[in-house]
């Protein structure tokens, strides 16, 4: 609980394994007017705000707004959820509507219990990355989100991926979540709603529109639709041409930095402000989550283990290698890309088999203690919605292998455990392949709560994890210092800086030679694993 004034803000903890971030820090005052010093109670008693910016980190299953000062301290926080709709098996799709009307039920919270508010001078979105929302001349919805991890368009993928030009243009492999098969998709089975598609924009370009009346997406979200040259920051009208869409139906393309519009004066009308407020290009997820770490130049990464998983370093240059089903996508600012495997199914592995048993992920991990356990004979793969990197397979799904009668809830966990790791150095060698050079990673997401799965990722991978010290470093921080940037005219150097790390976690040398034959037999495990299914 923060404490301003004697307005209380409830700073909202997410206590389960989940794509928003575990360790909030309390409020911190940053730059504020104080007139005395705090009472007994530890109450502030606020003489004056200045400006303030917010972060808004726009989920799957949820949104985070995180309000900062302009010394980038975080304020206050708030979350809302909803819900996803699955209407067939590998469907999964989202109404608009519901992120406009949990963004303004959060930010009618926020302003009303935190005075902070009232100095609000820029906005940064980061959304999930490649879902496709289609209005028609008007600017209405014209049906539901499909969503990233949406796989409906497998063939179409397919199809793009295979075209002379596609990966050279693009730097990617075309994933049936991107955005460009899923058009191609609606072309031969919504041909009546294909026809009347005016824009597409995905979910934070959407939210940007709803804030500005302007159609503007930034480039790293951009860069996860199969239309962009990574490579020239643009537009590709041999990329737009393969998926029988046009130019005009792409919304205008700045940095993630940069401004993309000014809050329309209805809205700031209705939340009681009195001056301009600047609406940045904003990011996708995982950029915006590199400008909250701190991941901007060469060298620097993090392992993220949300519901799904990321290993992600940042890139001074444009380096593709779609062979690999790594992403090589642009960065939030200028000049800069960063390349990122992606491993679909990681803590929501560990949240389905809690489900199963009707035990809390957090008791689960907690069972099998501190120190690190030799490799399980029991092993899990995490293929349960398909796989990215390496595999590039929508179809293939998970399994457990070496089940006894004797085999246990911690063993199964254990193996969870482990397989979701093996996944992820899976996209760690594919990093390493392009010359990528980690001498350590940070790592963030709710599953690092676990300093086992941590200790274990670290001796699969043979490289320290550092975890940052208790407080904000997620996509909310790096969409407020998007905002921040646009509405100043900052050097993003100065702005997006690296978290203190109070503890680092080792590779295990004892086990590590263990462990790396475990992750030879799983890699094996795919071909056999596929061959059956």
């Amino acid at each position: 609980m923060a404490v301003f004034g004697h307005i209380h803000v409830q700073i909202r903890h997410n206590v389960g394994f989940s794509r928003f971030p575990l360790r909030i820090g309390q409020g911190i005052l940053g730059k504020l007017t104080v007139s005395r010093r705090p009472d007994v109670l530890g109450h502030w008693i606020i003489g004056g705000t200045h400006m303030a910016y917010l972060g808004v980190d726009l989920g799957t299953s949820g949104l985070r707004l995180l309000l900062v000062s302009d010394q980038g301290q975080p304020i206050a926080a708030v979350e809302r959820t909803y819900q996803v709709s699955n209407p067939q098996m590998g469907w999964s799709e989202q109404d608009p509507a519901c992120w406009v009307r949990a963004f303004d039920d959060a930010v009618g919270e926020l302003r009303t219990s935190c005075p902070a508010f009232g100095g609000l001078r820029g906005i940064g979105v980061a959304g999930h990355m490649h879902g496709a929302t289609l209005l028609d001349a008007s600017g209405a919805v014209l049906r539901p989100c499909i969503l990233w991890n949406d796989t409906r368009a497998h063939a179409e993928a397919a199809e793009l991926d295979a075209m002379d030009g596609v990966r050279a243009a693009s730097g990617n492999i075309v994933f049936p979540g991107f955005t460009a098969p899923k058009l191609d998709w609606v072309r031969r089975n919504e041909p009546e709603i294909f026809a009347k598609v005016a824009k597409v924009l995905l979910p934070a370009a959407y939210l940007n529109y709803y804030l500005t009346g302007e159609y503007v997406a930034d480039m790293s979200d951009s860069a996860g639709t199969a239309w962009l040259d990574v490579g020239a920051r643009a537009w590709s009208d041999h990329l737009l041409e393969a998926s029988h869409m046009r130019r005009e139906q792409m919304p205008t393309l700045v940095e993630g930095s940069e401004q993309a519009g000014m809050l329309r004066h209805e809205l700031r009308d209705v939340w009681g402000l009195s001056g301009p407020v600047t609406v940045a290009g904003g990011a996708g997820d995982n950029a915006a989550a590199a400008c909250g770490i701190g991941a901007l130049d060469e060298g620097q990464g993090f392992v993220s283990l949300g519901t799904s998983g990321v290993v992600l370093a940042a890139r001074d240059g444009y380096h593709p290698a779609p062979e690999t089903a790594l992403h090589t996508f642009c960065h939030a600012v200028p000049a800069r890309w960063y390349q990122m495997g992606v491993m679909l199914s990681a803590t929501d592995s560990l949240n389905w088999f809690s489900s199963l048993v009707d035990q809390k992920p957090a008791a689960l991990t907690a069972a099998l203690g501190d120190a690190l356990h030799a490799p399980s004979p029991v092993r899990f793969m995490p293929y349960l919605s398909g796989e990215r990197t390496p595999h590039n397979d929508a179809d293939i799904r998970g399994g457990f292998t070496g089940l006894a009668k004797s085999t246990t809830c911690a063993d199964m966990t254990q193996a969870i455990l482990e397989g979701v790791a093996f996944g992820l150095r899976d996209s760690y060698q594919a990093l390493v392949a392009t010359n990528t050079q980690l001498d350590h990673l940070i790592a963030i997401g709710g599953g690092s709560a676990s300093r086992y799965w941590l200790k274990l990722i670290a001796t699969i991978f043979g490289i320290p994890l550092q975890i940052p010290k208790s407080g904000e470093f997620g996509a909310a921080l790096g969409a407020a210092r998007l905002g921040m940037i646009a509405a100043t005219g900052d050097d993003p150097e100065t702005i997006i800086t690296q978290p203190i790390c109070d503890e680092q976690i080792d590779p295990d040398a004892h086990l590590a030679d263990s462990f790396d034959a475990a992750y030879q037999r799983f890699r094996s495990s795919y071909a056999g694993l596929k061959s059956f299914q």
